[in-house]
């Protein structure tokens, strides 16, 4: 039976002056974002800010200098992380293709792929976005039906994509196709690097309970895309759509969306002593979320696949941040309740909490991989 084994974190020599460095460009933006964008902040999109960013080498942090990295060891890249997410940045634009699909690319894509691709997302010109989920495929992901059939050296794209965070801002999408005709589950399925502004893709926005427009539908009618368009092997998908899956899993972004009301409350409970117990059992978690996802983050760094460990880390902190509104709405009885920031951050994230456990994979299927790993199913 496997189990979460804590790492021992070993910062480099320039974490401090690294921290230092973000903190000082956020200062250069922060007066401009409000309470409620800086919730949730990892869908927010600011092109100007993603820019800024990568001029300053932010962005593909441990990628290869010869694509537009930096050569940054994988810690220094989660100091950035956590201090971006902690101020409330607003950098969900170039935020899935610097957190994965930037990756995916330079592992699994070819030199036309990696050459045109990841230098503009470390520059912070170009985003991404997911194309995994399907309609009536539920969390099942393997029963996707989006097919992609070869026309010569061209690859026809027909299908579509729901819940597709961030399309209607994206370059490109990577997504997990149906390459084998007949095929089912796990077989046959291969992922396609596809531009968003191809003859065929139609993108239509879904409006959620806050009135955000983030997630979209995107339909594929007879897309044409190049031979060099298919990422990595074909038939190989579900193996790289799994690797991908334990990136966007194991992040800070995973415990830390609703961390900007948690601090104010830090700031509210230095003057109402009610609110310190609340503070304390709120810091103990963060704290362990934080050290387990850090240990996540050293095997990714050796090579590994910390797919079990990175589902943990979602659920644990899935609950975690859907937690905090609703115990700091239990202590609005205080003059916490005056306080127009918090209410402004406490509104918003009432209404959009209940989406964190779904997003990057139900809380069902998190479980289920969980129970797999620990040998109870």
């Amino acid at each position: 039976m496997q189990s979460f084994v804590s790492e021992t974190v070993n910062y480099p020599d320039q974490a401090d002056s690294l921290r230092a460095d973000i903190r000082a460009l956020i200062a250069r933006f922060s007066d401009h974002w409000t309470p409620r964008e800086r919730v949730n902040c990892w869908t927010n999109f600011n092109p100007e800010f993603s820019r800024a960013l990568g001029e300053a080498g932010f962005i593909g942090m441990i990628w290869p200098k010869q694509f537009g990295g930096h050569e940054r060891s994988v810690l220094e890249r989660y100091i950035v992380q956590e201090e971006l997410l902690a101020a409330g940045a607003p950098i969900g634009a170039h935020w899935i293709a610097d957190r994965q699909s930037g990756t995916l690319i330079l592992r699994y894509g070819n030199d036309e792929l990696r050459h045109y691709w990841l230098p503009r997302i470390a520059r912070g010109e170009a985003f991404a976005c997911i194309g995994l989920s399907e309609p009536n495929a539920g969390s099942d992901l393997a029963s996707v039906r989006t097919n992609a059939r070869r026309d010569g050296d061209d690859w026809v794209i027909n299908g579509q994509k729901i819940w597709t965070t961030g399309a209607h801002m994206a370059h490109f999408m990577i997504a997990l196709v149906r390459t084998e005709a007949g095929s089912e589950r796990h077989q046959g399925l291969s992922q396609f690097v596809i531009p968003m502004d191809a003859e065929g893709v139609t993108t239509r926005p879904i409006t959620d309970l806050s009135n955000g427009k983030d997630f979209n539908e995107v339909f594929f009618d007879n897309v044409r895309v190049p031979a060099h368009a298919l990422l990595g092997a074909e038939g190989n998908g579900w193996e790289q759509v799994t690797a991908e899956l334990a990136i966007e899993r194991s992040g800070p972004e995973r415990y830390l969306s609703s961390y900007p009301l948690y601090a104010a409350l830090i700031d509210e409970a230095r003057t109402i002593p009610s609110l310190k117990q609340l503070v304390g059992q709120l810091t103990a978690q963060l704290w362990t979320l934080r050290q387990m996802s850090l240990s996540v983050i050293v095997k990714l760094g050796r090579g590994e696949d910390p797919g079990l460990e990175a589902a943990m880390v979602k659920d644990l902190g899935n609950s975690f941040e859907q937690d905090i509104p609703a115990l700091v709405q239990g202590a609005m009885d205080t003059p916490l309740s005056n306080n127009r920031p918090v209410a402004e951050m406490l509104s918003y994230l009432l209404q959009l909490a209940p989406s964190f456990s779904l997003r990057g994979g139900t809380r069902e299927v998190l479980r289920g991989i969980i129970a797999r790993g620990l040998g109870l199913r």
